[in-house]
């Protein structure tokens, strides 16, 4: 929760592109110079700086989806897609989703699998993680921002610089100096405009939200979701769903 709830972290932007130019990663090991200091971290390292598990589900893949099975592709696109009648796996598009997976797959292209295009549409590896959320299943963080990390450092084509707030508080646990850091921005934030993208509906006069198409009664409020609080939203919602 305090990882992706602490509206005082900050991103080092000049330090994080130093990081990524410099950066190696090895057999799951990386590597990087950052000011001429040297960053070294694997699986364990980095739950350990972040004060997060390194257990969990870490499967990596971008092009080769075949790694989750037909049988599972298939669940996942049925399931997302609220089509039951579907026979072969597809990618899903957003509009397809329940408003909670709407907001489970806008929290995993944001902070598990950065993507800078294509966020309407929820290719295999995002349903894969959207639905372990929504089921409560433990995601190996730490794996998956290193094979992920590995990814951006070495793609021919232009990649945002991923993980900045995460990669600033790694830095400095490392004990690196950074240069002045750069805070939340609106694009961080969860607020009323992500929840009615996600399909929500807000009622300025409470400030209730509720979905356009309930499946379970919703009574949730914004005035205590600091940025960027999509797990705060998740826990509420299931508190309040069973």
């Amino acid at each position: 929760m305090e990882l992706f709830t602490n509206t005082k972290r900050g991103c080092s932007v000049l330090e994080l592109a130093k990081f990524y130019a410099n950066c190696v990663v090895t057999n799951g090991v990386v590597t990087s110079t950052v000011n001429g200091d040297k960053l070294r971290f694997d699986t364990g390292d980095l739950g350990e700086l972040l004060g997060i598990s390194s257990e969990g589900f870490d499967v990596y893949v971008r092009e080769d989806k075949s790694i989750f099975g037909d049988e599972r592709l298939l669940e996942l696109t049925q399931r997302l897609a609220q089509k039951s009648h579907l026979t072969k796996p597809r990618s899903v598009r957003k509009e397809e989703m329940t408003p909670l997976h709407r907001l489970l797959f806008w929290f995993v292209i944001k902070n598990v699998v950065l993507r800078g295009q294509g966020r309407n549409l929820a290719d295999p590896m995002a349903m894969c993680f959207t639905d372990l959320l929504d089921h409560g299943e433990k995601i190996n963080l730490p794996t998956i921002m290193i094979s992920h990390i590995a990814r951006i450092a070495n793609i021919s084509k232009d990649h945002d610089m991923g993980y900045g707030f995460l990669l600033t508080s790694v830095s400095e646990e490392l004990g690196i100096h950074l240069q002045k850091r750069v805070g939340f921005q609106v694009s961080d934030e969860i607020g009323s405009s992500t929840l009615i993208g996600c399909g929500f509906k807000v009622t300025k006069s409470s400030s209730a939200i509720s979905e356009q198409v309930p499946q379970h009664p919703l009574d949730l409020y914004l005035d205590w979701l600091p940025p960027p609080a999509c797990l705060h939203l998740i826990l509420w919602y299931r508190i309040r769903s069973f």
